[in-house]
Formats: structure tokens, sequence, C-alpha cells
């Protein structure tokens, strides 16, 4: 008779976790040889992995620092289409110039997903990479035989940006934690550095997205021109290809190696398992993506309602501001999911966002009067979601899954958290037209959004598990779990170590 296996998120026998073991590569050189090859020096394969990792954790971040600075930069220029192109732009234009990029993001995030669980982490990683450069030189070259023309070709270029963007998310969020998974001194860290790498780096790119709105408004005397948009677009391929030339260079995680399925994977067996954690993690995601993204893409609009100026670089200038706040709190989220845990993290920041957004919404009348004190309060309000929920995200939906399945499942939560972002930037401007202008259209916003912040924190402490450290656990449970419901498990496992490395720059020291 079979052991009954615990399910996902309790708490396990020592036997099956690795937190002892020096780390995951040891132990696939020892019970996984496949996924290493034979006739390499155990030198050559601890060096080219340990150079593997570090470059997949800096390159997730700096590509998700491009995409948070391709996500924010069209909530800075929409101010100046106004201006340049009032018979062409409209409220309806704004909204998909938004949301394009939004939606393209949903269909990469399931189809990457998809891609890298069973093509390979960096088969994915490349793809995405094209897809979001081809989008970006669309975008930016966008033309027609009228301003609606050229807006509907910019729509379309950031639909296909937001698509290849939507490809980092998953392929980012699984590789930093597989690679952060290498050794036990990084394991314990692996908070601190998926937050760093991930939320902190696309929300360092909204913040460069603002300065770099101002500089390049600087280097146009202030004038609302055409250049000043096509620029500040076409900055944003810098990164991705730079950041190509880094990626050719890496290889699939150890883990991937050691526990890859890519032929005949077992949906209904790992529905059945990880039902639960999918919702939570899903439904956290949502509620995080409806309030933050639209209280960030419109901050600079938010901030012109109550700036006594309300001149086009003080708008970007301030709300630039509001959005550096996001970065400490990333840091805090990052530390404190490696001291209290992930799901502790996310629930506070959950319940400390919605407390301060009820704040704000019932005593905004006095706290308007003193506009310094209302920019600080809300960039406190976005620093709670970031301390958070933000960070914490990315954490829940790598470490809740097995790696055969990880980026499926990231996929799925994160396309239905940007679908939370789609939906609230869409009702973002009808809600506050409903409830009327200024004040009491702005207080309406700060209430509706604390109040799905609390429902976050709900759903997070009641649906998502909390997860030991060493991912190797969960992946030897899934495994044992498909045998007992007679899985055959005989071919799990990606390509070696050897061929992969061939494919790459590295030099193999045999």
């Amino acid at each position: 008779m079979s052991r009954e296996l615990p399910s996902a998120g309790a708490k396990f026998a020592p036997e099956v976790t690795l937190e002892g073991s020096p780390n995951s590569l040891d132990s696939a050189m020892e019970k996984y040889p496949d996924a290493i090859g034979d006739g390499v020096r155990r030198e050559s394969v601890i060096k080219v992995t340990r150079i593997s990792s570090i470059l997949t954790v800096l390159v997730s971040g700096v590509a998700l620092f491009s995409d948070g600075y391709n996500a924010q930069i069209i909530g800075y220029m929409e101010p100046l289409f106004s201006d340049l192109y009032p018979n062409g732009i409209s409220s309806t234009i704004k909204t998909r110039l938004s949301n394009s990029y939004l939606i393209g993001e949903i269909f990469g995030m399931l189809t990457f997903g998809f891609v890298i669980d069973k093509l390979g982490r960096r088969t994915g990683i490349v793809f995405a990479t094209c897809f979001l450069i081809l989008g970006i030189i669309l975008a930016t070259a966008a033309h027609g035989e009228s301003h609606l023309g050229m807006f509907w070709m910019m729509i379309v270029g950031r639909g296909v940006a937001g698509f290849g963007a939507g490809g980092e998310y998953p392929v980012c969020g699984t590789s930093s934690a597989e690679a952060s998974d290498e050794s036990a001194y990084v394991r314990k860290r692996r908070g601190i550095l998926v937050a760093m790498s991930t939320d902190f780096a696309v929300d360092l790119g909204f913040v460069v997205a603002g300065i770099v709105a101002l500089i390049v408004l600087a280097c146009y005397h202030q004038k609302t021109s055409e250049g000043v948009w096509r620029v500040a677009f076409g900055l944003g391929i810098v990164l991705p290809l730079t950041v190509f030339l880094f990626r050719i260079r890496m290889i699939n995680s150890t883990q991937y190696r050691k526990h890859a399925i890519k032929h005949d994977i077992p949906y209904t067996l790992a529905l059945r398992r990880y039902w639960k954690p999918m919702l939570g993690t899903s439904l956290a995601w949502f509620c995080y993506d409806f309030v933050t993204y639209p209280f960030g893409i419109f901050s600079s609009t938010i901030i012109s309602q109550f700036n006594p100026n309300n001149t086009l670089t003080e708008n970007i200038g301030y709300g630039t501001v509001v959005n550096c706040f996001y970065l400490p709190g990333c840091i805090v989220g990052g530390l404190l999911m490696d001291r209290i845990g992930r799901k502790q993290t996310m629930t506070l920041g959950f319940l400390c966002w919605g407390i301060l957004g009820f704040i704000l919404g019932g005593a905004l009348g006095p706290i308007q009067t003193i506009f310094p004190l209302f920019v600080v309060l809300y960039g406190i309000f976005n620093s709670f979601g970031e301390m958070g929920p933000g960070v914490a995200t990315f954490l829940t939906a790598s470490e809740s899954f097995p790696t055969p399945l990880r980026g499926h499942f990231m996929g799925i939560a994160a396309a239905v958290g940007k679908a939370g972002a789609a939906i609230g930037t869409q009702v973002f401007t009808p809600i506050q037209d409903s409830l009327g202008s200024g004040q009491k259209g702005q207080q309406g916003l700060f209430l509706i959004g604390s109040a799905f912040a609390v429902v976050g924190g709900i759903i997070t402490w009641v649906f998502i598990p909390d997860m030991e450290r060493s991912l190797e656990g969960e992946d030897v449970r899934f495994r044992r779990y498909l045998e007992e419901n007679g899985f055959n498990t005989s071919e799990l496992g990606g390509v070696s170590w050897t061929e992969e490395v061939k494919g790459t720059t590295f030099k193999l020291d045999e």
C-alpha cells in the first residue's frame, strides 16, 4: 500500500526536503546524472552553472525593468497626445493605448507559460525578447493617413510589445526562483533576490520612465512635439537589445533539467492537486493589479487634479515622485519575506494598503488642502502595495507549484492579474466620472481600491500555501504523486547539461 502524500503547502518530513544539502546541483549530479551528462569535470559544471545563475537573476531584473519602462511611458505621454492631437485622441483611444499593452501581456503570459515548460526557459526568453523588440519598433514608427490611424498603429505595436513583455513574467519569475535555488545560502535569501529582480525592477522602470520623459521634454525646451513621444518610446528598445546578447548564454536551471515534462503533461492530475494555490495566487494577483496599475499609470492624472499649477512638467514630475515610493516598499517586502514568510508578508501588505486607502478616501478633503502631504500619503499608499502583494506575487506563484508546471501556473496567475489591471484601467475613468469630478471622484477611487486590497488579503491567507524554501521537496512529492496515480515518470527530465551548454558560448572543460 502506498503511503498517503501530503498536500501542497503542508509541512513535510525531512527526507523529502533538501534544506540541509549544499545545493541543488549536487543533488542533480548524484541522483539525476542524466541531467548533467558524462565526461564533464565537476568544477566545470559548478562554474558554468554559477555564471548562468547569476546572469539569469541579473538579466531577469534588467528585462523586467525594461517592461516597467515600456508599460509606464504611455501614461506620461498621454497628456502630450492631448495637446498634439486633440482631434485624434479621445478617452476611448487613451484607454486602448493603456490596455493594448496589458491585453498583449495576458496572451504573452499564457503562451510563454506553456512554452517555457515544454521547450525550456531559454527558448521562451529568446522569443519573448524578439516580440518585445518588434512591438517597440512598430509603436515608435507609428504613422497613418490621419491621427486616428496613427493611434491605431500605435495600439497594435504596443499590443505586440505587450505580448513579448507578458512572456517575461513567467520566464523571469520561474528563472529567478530556480536560479536562486542552486545553493542553500542563496535559497535563504531568495525573497530579497527575487523581489529585487522582479517587482523592484518593474517599479524602477516606472520611475525611470518619468525621469526620461522629463529629460526628453527638457531637450525640446518644454515644447509639446512629436519627437518627444517618439524618442521616449524608442529608448525602450535599448535594454531588450542589450539583454538579448546575454540571454543566448543562459542555460536551463538544474531543477528544469531534472524534472521537466515535455510530453503528455498530466493536467487533470495537476489540477486535482494544485487547484487551491492556483486559485489563490490568481485571485490575489487580480486584486493587486486591479488597484496598483490604474493608480500607477494615472498617477500624473490624479496629481494634476490637485496640483495648483497643473503644468505638464510638474504633473509628470510629481507622478514620478509618487512612483518612487514603490521602491522602498519592494525592499522592505523582500526582507520581510525571508524573515516572516511569503504568505504572511503578502497578507500584511494587502491589509496595510487597504487601511491607508480607507484613510485617504475618508479624509481626502482636509488632506488635499496640503498638496505635499497628499503626494507623500499617496506615495506611501503605493508603497504598501509593493511591500506585500507586489513582491510576493512572483514568489508565491513560483514556489507553490512543481518545476514541470511552474511556467503554466505562474503564467495563468500573472494573466489573471493582468486581466485585473486591464479591467482596473478600463473602469478607472468611468468610475471617477460617475462619482463626480474632483474630490468625490478621487474619494470613490481610493475607497473601492482599498476594498479590493482587503479582499486580496483574505484570499491570500485562505488559499495560498505556506511553502518550504527548497523547490526540490515539492518536485519529489509531485513525481511520487504521479507514479502513485499511474503516470509514467521515466521520461521526466530535460536536455542534459552537456547538450545544453553546447548551444551557448560557454566553453566545456571536459
